[in-house]
């Protein structure tokens, strides 16, 4: 008897479309975007059309992955991420434990005393979604911006040999984020835990001579609930919930 049941999309994974920011970068590219790691997410993109690049910092190296259409990629927690966008770069996310991205599992670059506290964290990469559209693009590229002069400099830091402020920033992304992990351990048993213990649930069934879960079969379809959101890399259109 399948004693576990789950309905979400498979693995539990977030979905969404990223168009990334085609606003000049501090040192000249054409476009990218906000430099940042996730705690506990592995995440990664499909690319849909354009080109460009994908900038990752590691405690082992630097790297830069070229991206283009039917470029599949991805990277594990702590792995400090930044789109570049040479042309057109859009891309379908996959972000592992849904819920969790949109719960905190995201810190920007951002130089140490914007990471002292959730509170100046909090308003350092708040983007009001009441105000005009064109206060929310100043808000998104000046946050942009910060954010990558502090990747730069860790960049150069560890490329120099110094590997401590990368260290540094790593441990104040974490004290960040603690509060927060009850919720997250509440999102992860409700989503990919679930999603795992069906599919035991399932194989013990199978096992029995019982496939009763199979006349539960359902389809499930939806489109977009959130259209050109910011986000961090880009304007995102979200499908939450799934």
């Amino acid at each position: 008897m399948v004693s576990a049941a789950y309905g979400g999309f498979p693995g539990a994974v977030g979905v969404s479309r990223l168009t990334v920011y085609d606003w000049p970068t501090i040192e000249g590219l054409p476009g990218g975007g906000t430099p940042h790691l996730h705690l506990t997410c592995s995440e990664g993109y499909v690319v849909t059309a354009g080109r460009g690049a994908v900038q990752t910092l590691t405690a082992s190296e630097y790297r830069e992955t070229p991206l283009e259409p039917g470029t599949v990629a991805w990277f594990t927690p702590g792995t400090i991420h930044r789109l570049v966008n040479d042309s057109g770069l859009e891309i379908t996310v996959v972000m592992q434990n849904s819920g969790l991205p949109e719960a905190g599992d995201a810190v920007l670059t951002l130089p140490p005393d914007r990471l002292v506290d959730g509170d100046t964290y909090a308003e350092a990469v708040r983007i009001p979604s009441d105000d005009p559209e064109a206060e929310q693009v100043r808000i998104a590229r000046a946050r942009r911006d910060l954010a990558t002069a502090r990747f730069l400099e860790l960049r150069e830091a560890f490329e120099s040999g110094d590997p401590e402020p990368l260290a540094a920033f790593q441990q104040a992304a974490a004290e960040l984020v603690r509060p927060r992990l009850d919720d997250w351990e509440r999102r992860w048993r409700d989503g990919a835990h679930a999603a795992s213990e069906a599919t035991r649930s399932q194989l013990d069934a199978l096992r029995g001579k019982d496939q009763g879960h199979l006349s539960g079969a359902r389809v499930t379809a939806t489109g977009p609930t959130a259209r050109g959101r910011f986000g961090m890399c880009g304007r995102l259109d979200v499908y939450p919930g799934i």
